[in-house]
């Protein structure tokens, strides 16, 4: 087996398959993930986001932004637009911002409502007002099923993309997966034996800073969300199961598994865990 390691989006990628990856294979992977990093990069001033937040109008996006518009707008209406990909300037607000301040501004900034700002039809987003775009929830996940995508078209039917949390597997060869305690990194709360599909983690304590200050925000109030601490999702693809992930956080597998096909856990501040009839791996009491 060999692996290829790199950078992408701010966070470590390794990709294992049966043969090394070729030079022309390695340079299509960098493409797409340069190309999506300009695209959604709310920390580099070049990306498409950040040069349209500054004035209303028509941001011109990948063709692969139609279904991911389509994600989020569902996911909005599931959790009563707790998710939504407005939370860029309540990130910054906080200190989660381009240049990774981590000084907090007083008190909390709720996003606006995604009707009153936003209008997402397929790769085209038109603006009513200067507004930043995070896709943070859903795009590492989607940037993975892309990489996959080109692994595909070279021929390749076997391969594993591990981005950093965000896990996808093809071929019949399974991966015995450990989900790991947000508390504690060197213990497991439950292993999952994962094949031909997508395993995605969120956990409040991935990107904390300050008291009680993590990445995953409430859309209808700016402020971290503090009951739920971790979710595991397994799906067919990695941007549902990244998306979901997050989504979790806001409301529950039942309300979800109407529009989507996943089993999940997730984690609750006091110590619970809360597991789907469908999950095919353990969870230890």
């Amino acid at each position: 087996m060999a692996s290829y390691s790199f950078e992408a989006i701010g966070t470590a990628w390794q990709i294992d398959t049966p043969v090394e990856l070729s030079t022309d294979l390695i340079a299509a992977i960098t493409a797409t993930t340069d190309d999506y990093d300009l695209s959604y990069s709310r920390f580099r001033p070049d990306s498409r986001v950040r040069q349209a937040a500054g004035r209303p109008g028509l941001l011109e996006l990948p063709a692969s932004a139609a279904e991911l518009g389509e994600l989020y707008a569902t996911l909005y209406q599931l959790t009563d637009g707790r998710m939504t990909p407005l939370v860029a300037t309540s990130l910054e607000h906080l200190g989660y911002d381009e240049g990774y301040s981590l000084r907090p501004g007083p008190g909390y900034l709720p996003p606006p409502a995604w009707p009153d700002v936003l209008d997402w039809q397929g790769q085209r987003v038109r603006t009513k007002a200067p507004v930043l775009l995070d896709v943070g929830a859903a795009g590492k996940g989607q940037l993975v099923d892309l990489v996959a995508g080109v692994l595909a078209a070279a021929g390749l039917r076997q391969y594993t993309i591990d981005a950093s949390g965000d896990l996808l597997t093809a071929g019949e060869q399974s991966l015995r997966v450990a989900l790991e305690h947000p508390y504690n990194p060197a213990q497991a709360i439950g292993v999952l034996e994962l094949r031909n599909g997508a395993l995605c983690a969120s956990a409040a304590n991935r990107r904390a800073w300050g008291e009680g200050l993590h990445h995953v925000l409430d859309g209808a109030t700016g402020r971290p969300v503090d009951k739920v601490v971790a979710t595991w999702v397994s799906a067919d693809r990695a941007m549902v199961a990244d998306g979901l992930a997050t989504a979790l956080f806001f409301t529950d597998h039942q309300t979800l598994g109407g529009a989507f096909d996943f089993s999940s856990v997730r984690m609750f501040s006091d110590g619970r865990a809360e597991v789907s009839p469908n999950f095919e791996g353990e969870v230890f009491t």
